[in-house]
């Protein structure tokens, strides 16, 4: 049987790399599109053609069936970047008549978002960005419906795993050398998070299950993921960082995010002004139902927290690889 062949746009990013090894692993032929070359594993294939040109890409990927569309512009450049760059990718996919597989987030349904997230949980977004992402979906949605592209949104919490990047590195752990951990919320509500690896691996088994299957034209799945509060978070990231040496000499120290100097230094200064309309998402407890996802392709193996935990850290450089535990192998 031939090999099924997967496209990653923008493969160099945390949630494009990880998708180029899960799906390496599972069997696929892998063409890893991106702006700069980087190492890629057996059975993956660079492409260096700009996602702006469509036509070429669907002619470098012909008979792909799926593809991944790991593309995320700066925060700060989502007004005029976000829809542009999703609707070319959808543009390649359409072209190919594949699968185009988007990475969704918890923004769709506002700071009244209930403790548990479902498929068909009301969208009732809050910010701007909530919108924008609503609208990118209603969009895969229509052409769905037109019988112009088959899709799937896999939701998720915020990412860690696979390198820097993200709230985990950037804000909690950034310290941690020093003996600090940072958490940008009460310590008491339950916060989504997505263990890199473990999300590619759905994508991954969603992919398969359309390649063979039939599957709807359009699609919702959520990834459960990791579900823990501030605290159980904090605690775990202690035992984490024990295990492979770094337990501060003097104890650790617990900081919180000093969200009013972020709103005032967001008058002048974008990044922090984009974050700031976010910080809901650290005052509402919400998790992602996962059992949709079961029935769709089974139940996928999940890397403990524990674990996982110690990966993340490893991945950022704070202590040598070998020191974790096995990862599941994707």
């Amino acid at each position: 049987m031939t090999r099924p062949t997967v496209l990653v746009l923008g493969a160099r990013g945390r949630l494009g790399g990880a998708a180029v090894q899960a799906f390496a692993a599972a069997g696929w032929q892998v063409l890893a599109q991106a702006r700069r070359a980087g190492p890629l594993p057996a059975g993956a294939t660079a492409v260096d053609l700009p996602l702006a040109d469509t036509a070429a890409l669907a002619g470098r990927a012909a008979g792909a069936q799926a593809v991944v569309y790991a593309v995320n512009p700066p925060y700060t450049r989502w007004d005029r970047e976000l829809l542009p760059l999703a609707r070319a990718g959808m543009d390649v996919a359409q072209r190919l008549g594949a699968l185009f597989m988007l990475p969704g987030n918890v923004y769709n349904f506002g700071a009244a978002m209930p403790a548990l997230l479902r498929e068909d949980t009301p969208q009732r977004p809050t910010t701007v960005k909530g919108r924008q992402r609503c609208e990118l979906e209603a969009e895969m949605r229509s052409r769905a419906a037109a019988g112009q592209l088959r899709s799937v949104v896999i939701r998720a919490g915020d990412f860690y795993g696979g390198g820097s990047g993200n709230w985990f590195d950037q804000a909690i752990v950034k310290d941690i050398a020093r003996g600090k951990l940072v958490y940008p919320g009460p310590l008491d509500r339950v916060h989504a998070w997505a263990y890199l690896p473990d999300l590619a691996r759905s994508f991954a088994a969603v992919a398969a299950r359309a390649a063979w299957h039939e599957a709807p034209a359009f699609e919702v799945l959520h990834f459960a993921g990791h579900s823990c509060t501030g605290a159980e978070l904090l605690a775990g990231i202690e035992g984490a960082a024990a295990e492979l040496g770094l337990r501060p000499a003097r104890g650790w120290r617990h900081g919180d995010m000093p969200w009013g100097l972020v709103r005032a230094v967001g008058i002048v200064h974008p990044m922090w002004r984009e974050l700031a309309r976010m910080s809901y998402l650290w005052r509402v407890p919400h998790a992602l139902d996962g059992q949709a996802m079961a029935q769709a392709v089974g139940t996928l193996p999940a890397t403990p927290v524990a674990q996982a935990l110690k990966a993340a850290l490893c991945d950022l450089g704070l202590a040598a690889p070998a020191a974790a535990a096995p990862r599941l192998a994707l």
